[in-house]
């Protein structure tokens, strides 16, 4: 009995072959072998591409906008940082109380 370890696919690699797949010029089982995939696996990533292809196009560019006056954890960590730095900044100007 053999024991084979799992191959791990990155995603670029699945996207290859599932465009691969959806070209249609080779069919799935001569894309399964060539890439030593079983042809189900590749049917799989061949669905989700087409079901998700639609989504990579409805982000909008650029870096979300985020309202960073409303965050209370942020503020909260700075209020918190600013206190440390002041403290030691006393100590070591020597005003401590």
């Amino acid at each position: 009995m053999s024991e084979s370890k799992r191959k791990v696919f990155t995603g670029s690699q699945k996207a290859k072959i599932a465009l691969e797949a959806v070209r249609g010029i080779k069919t799935i089982n001569e894309i399964a072998q060539d890439n030593n995939v079983h042809p189900t696996q590749v049917g799989q990533w061949k669905k989700e591409l087409m079901d998700n292809a639609g989504s990579l196009f409805d982000v909008k560019r650029g870096p979300k906008l985020t309202n960073t006056q409303n965050d209370p954890d942020r503020l909260y960590a700075k209020i918190g940082q600013l206190n440390m730095e002041l403290d030691w900044l006393k100590k070591k100007s020597g005003l401590s109380l």
